[in-house]
């Protein structure tokens, strides 16, 4: 009877002992999950180590290690900056970033910087204001307006070059807005108006030009035409069209009027008849 209860006890202490131990695993949580689109960073003692968690499941040594998980996930970041252009205007620009955490430096990151929200506070803020305002420098505010794909260029691959050095990665850069006093933006304004206008009155001169050329060609022909006229009709070209149009006929004539005289050298007669002999 003693060996049985003896025998009892033991396997109630180790059934005890089993049970703590779950507990103790349940309570320390060796297992550690990376979640899609992210990475696990990895903390000994709060020390930041080399090795870098991918997605999944993972163990982790309790008590001693910590994972932190940080996304590299493509995030927009909007910013407002307020520029000077090269003709000292006041610019406003709405630029929206594309970025993303390079996935084999986010230790690196972590270790320097700190999370997403210090990366955007600390790194992403300050370098788009300081390129946008340096490029913008360089334009006139009106060609900020004309030339923004070329603004554009300038500030992505001047901030691509800047966030490279802190494991940034830039995927896109989009200005979204540009925004001047109201002033200059009337001043645009009447600027585009009076080009149009000018536009529209050089349409107009030159269709008048080309109407005034045109009337000068029919001119031209006309009088071209008139002194070819004049240069074919001979006096010997009218007299056969009179002969021509003469139908043999005089004309009757009442009342005691002489005869109408008719012109021999038009008819195309002999001034004179000759008499016959006798």
């Amino acid at each position: 009877m003693a060996g049985n209860r003896e025998l009892d006890r033991n396997l109630l202490n180790a059934g005890a002992l089993l049970l703590a131990l779950v507990l103790l695993v349940v309570v320390a949580n060796p297992l550690t999950i990376v979640g899609a689109g992210t990475r696990g960073v990895v903390l000994n003692f709060g020390k930041v180590q080399d090795a870098i968690l991918d997605e999944g499941l993972h163990l982790r040594i309790p008590v001693v290690q910590e994972i932190v998980p940080f996304s590299v996930r493509v995030q927009k970041t909007d910013i407002l900056a307020q520029v000077g252009s090269k003709d000292l205007q006041e610019v406003k620009l709405d630029v929206a970033v594309n970025w993303h955490a390079d996935p084999t430096r986010v230790n690196e990151i972590f270790q320097r910087v700190g999370d997403q929200t210090q990366v955007v506070n600390r790194i992403l803020n300050p370098a788009v204001g300081e390129v946008v305002k340096a490029a913008a420098a360089k334009k006139n505010a009106e060609e900020i307006l004309t030339k923004r794909p070329e603004l554009k260029a300038e500030i992505d691959d001047n901030l691509d070059e800047r966030l490279a050095g802190y494991g940034i990665i830039l995927d896109s850069v989009s200005l979204l807005d540009v925004d001047f006093t109201r002033e200059f933006a009337a001043a645009i304004e009447q600027k585009q108006i009076a080009e149009q206008e000018a536009q529209r009155a050089g349409y107009v001169a030159q269709k008048a030009l080309r109407e005034a050329e045109a009337e000068v060609n029919r001119a031209r022909g006309r009088a071209q035409s008139q002194q070819l006229l004049q240069e074919t009709l001979t006096p010997e070209v009218l007299k056969n069209k009179a002969i021509d149009a003469w139908d043999g006929k005089f004309p009757l004539v009442y009342g005691g009027g002489a005869l109408p005289f008719l012109d021999s050298k038009l008819l195309g007669l002999p001034e004179k008849v000759p008499s016959p002999q006798p």
